[in-house]
Order: C-alpha cells, then structure tokens, then sequence
C-alpha cells in the first residue's frame, strides 16, 4: 500500500497517545491517594496501583493494535481482560505524518520489540518527588533501540494549579527528537547524574573517578536521560546493576536520536532483543557529548566488579 505509514512509524504514533494515556492513569491514580503499595523485592523495588494499571493500558492498547509485536513490560502482571477505559486507540498525527527512516520502513510486527516501564521511579513518586517520574516504551529492531517515547506526567507540576501537567518527547535515531528543547552543559562543566536511592561504593568511586564539578542525584533513568539532553547535566553514570532493558531502551533511543550515547560501563552497547536478560548488569554510563572520556575514566575496580556480559 503506497502512502499508508511504515509498521515502526504507526507504532511509534500508538506508543505516543498510549504514554499520553498512562501518564494521565498515573496522575489520576496520585490524585485518588491511594497508591496500592506493594513491596516486590524490597522496600527499594515497589510496585503501585499506578506502576499495574498504567502497565495494563499500554500492553493491552499496543498489541490489540499491532497483535504480533513482542511486548515486555516490567510488572509481572495475571493475565486477565483489562477494562475498556485503559484502552487508547488514538495515534498522534504528526508522527505518521514524518518519513519513515529508509531502513525502518520494510520493517514487520514480528521483527520489533517493545519495552515497557510503565512508572519509572516509583520511589519517588511515593515520596512525592514527582519530577522524576516517566512512562517510558521503547522499541526495539535487530537488538538495538531504534525508537524512544517518554512520558513525564508531572512536568510542571511545581507551577501549581493551572498549570498544563506532563509532556511527551519521541526521539528515532535517523529522524531526531521531539517534544523538548534540546541544550547542552557548558562545554567547560562536568555535572554528573547519579542514583538517588541505590548508590554504593562502586557507584561513587566511578562517580568521583569522572572528576565532575558537580553531581545530581535524582531517581528515574528516563529522569537522567531527559537532564542529559536538556542541558541539566553532562554524563548519567551508574557503576551497579540495577537498571533493566525497560529502563534504558526508550531513553537511548531518545539519546542517540540527538547524537548521544548509552552503553554499559565499559562501553559496550547494550542490545534489546526478545530473549536478552532483562537486567542491565554491568552499569549504565550516558552522555549527550564526550562519551569516550568518561568510558576512558572508569576505574579498573569497577570494571572487575561489573563483568559485561
């Protein structure tokens, strides 16, 4: 069919409505008060009602769409009929209306993968810290992050009432990135991002080993990334497992679609095929410039520790 979008170019327009979608379940859930906690793992790996319904939305609305992707989501949820209101069938206009990427375009259902963290950072969104939360789908081809939707449903949230809430940014590599306003530090300055709530010593040597002028510590790796490319911080250096595919699959799409980078702490890419482990063991180093400095200053202690596989 001439003139109807490439597959990837639909389902890049689904997963922008649908993260519009969860991000108003997430709100909504916030506004009700309360959050059906749950501790997964631990007091540090919480799951809310928000984390299941926002989950079940996006799955549910992406493969009655497009029922041969594959979609792996981060909560372990019972399959069961979700209800009509999570649903969204809307697609946004002007993403179908880009060109499609030439090596996208013949892409199939069956050839993507669609990563899904429904609410990233949960902690904080407990604790009110609502800035860092994103819904992140990111999708994926031949093992690679080719396209990247991130949702922030409480952008603009300290501006009170009246205030429009959330905003959505889309980046493929190939075509840009959409939805914000892209800066960067001043080449001069090394502000490094971090964790917030899961640092340890091999996390704070490597930090240190950067030799930032300053550190920022805030929960979300789709948070970290969005710093990265709004001029807020240079590097996202993180010496630890801990981070999944779901976390880092929309946001280095979003990244390298701008020319940054994300890869593992020695600097391998991490690949995001169906069958892949869905932890990322061996840290996550980002940045917008200047990638191989930093790979170049990770200390040989912390390469021992975190083997790449």
């Amino acid at each position: 069919m001439s003139g109807s979008p490439a597959v990837v170019m639909r389902l890049v327009a689904s997963a922008y409505s649908v993260a519009e979608k969860a991000g108003a379940i997430v709100r909504k859930v916030l506004h009700s008060g309360e959050l059906g906690i749950v501790e997964k793992t631990g007091a540090n790996d919480l799951q809310t009602l928000a984390d299941r319904l926002a989950q079940q939305s996006i799955c549910a609305s992406l493969s009655r769409r497009f029922p041969k992707i594959t979609i792996i989501g981060e909560e372990e949820l019972p399959d069961e009929e979700v209800q009509e209101d999570l649903i969204e069938n809307g697609q946004a206009e002007e993403i179908l209306q880009k060109t499609c990427p030439a090596e996208y375009s013949g892409l199939t259902e069956e050839e993507l993968v669609v990563w899904v963290d429904p609410l990233d950072g949960t902690k904080e969104y407990t604790e009110g810290l609502l800035d860092n939360v994103t819904v992140l789908i990111g999708i994926a081809y031949g093992g690679k992050a080719i396209a990247g939707v991130i949702n922030q449903p409480f952008y603009n949230y300290q501006l009170g009432a009246g205030a429009a809430l959330g905003r959505t940014m889309w980046g493929m590599p190939g075509l840009g990135a959409f939805g914000f306003q892209l800066q960067e530090v001043p080449g001069d300055k090394r502000i490094v991002t971090t964790t917030r709530s899961h640092s340890n010593k091999l996390v704070t040597d490597c930090v240190d080993a950067m030799e930032p002028h300053e550190v920022i510590r805030v929960g979300g790796a789709g948070n970290k990334i969005i710093q990265l490319v709004e001029g807020k911080a240079s590097a996202y250096v993180f010496a630890s497992p801990g981070c999944k595919k779901w976390d880092t699959c929309a946001p280095e799409a979003i990244l390298h679609a701008v020319g940054g980078k994300l890869t593992d702490i020695h600097g391998n890419a991490y690949r995001y095929d169906a069958n892949v482990k869905h932890m990322n063991s061996a840290g996550v180093l980002a940045a917008l410039r200047n990638h191989e400095y930093y790979v170049n200053r990770v200390p040989q202690s912390v390469l021992q520790a975190l083997k790449s596989h």
